[in-house]
């Protein structure tokens, strides 16, 4: 009941034997926890089913979504999404080589991560996909989004440009975007 008086009474330390300092820090923290997990519990829910799978949470991958196609045909895209993907397909082709030649640096892979990241936040804030479409969207993002996570991580960053890679080629065979290509593999000695 305690939080009760802290929420509604004008006065709660009256009625509690506590200080008035003490009592307000009391109903200050309850407040920032209500908060938190108000704002927690409400962006699991906007996030629909997109946020809850994920493959490399439980290691179970026969348990992960799966992409598939708009019986037998590719699903629609719309001008963001084509705008988003292709900027991130063309930083992932310039940064191939390097990469593939060991010489790509810490500083690099932070920045085609950063790059990549602002291309995912431009299309889940423009893209306007039917919710069919947008669930398998969000398959293909979130392993992009694996594949941010390992660029910056401390090693390992080449397979989470990898991972981008192969993400990218998933995309363009399940979702219909003219012109697409996949990131090509570098060729050596040039």
């Amino acid at each position: 009941m305690l939080w009760l008086k802290l929420v509604v009474s004008p006065e709660p330390y009256q009625s509690t034997g506590q200080s008035k300092s003490g009592m307000e820090e009391t109903r200050a923290m309850f407040i920032r926890k209500w908060l938190v997990l108000t704002v927690t519990a409400f962006a699991l829910g906007c996030a629909g089913p997109g946020l809850a799978v994920e493959p490399h949470a439980h290691g179970d991958k026969a348990a992960a979504a799966k992409l598939r196609l708009n019986h037998g045909k590719k699903w629609q895209t719309d001008e963001a999404l084509r705008r988003g993907m292709n900027e991130i397909r063309a930083a992932m082709t310039e940064a191939l080589t390097p990469i593939h030649e060991n010489v790509f640096t810490r500083a690099q892979y932070d920045a085609l991560a950063d790059r990549t990241q602002a291309q995912i936040d431009y299309v889940v804030s423009n893209c306007k996909l039917p919710e069919a479409a947008d669930h398998q969207l969000h398959i293909v993002l979130e392993q992009i989004i694996d594949g941010v996570a390992g660029m910056k991580a401390a090693t390992g960053r080449d397979q989470g440009a990898a991972k981008i890679v192969r993400a990218l080629a998933q995309y363009g065979d399940h979702f219909d975007h003219a012109g697409w290509r996949p990131v090509a593999a570098p060729t050596h000695g040039k």
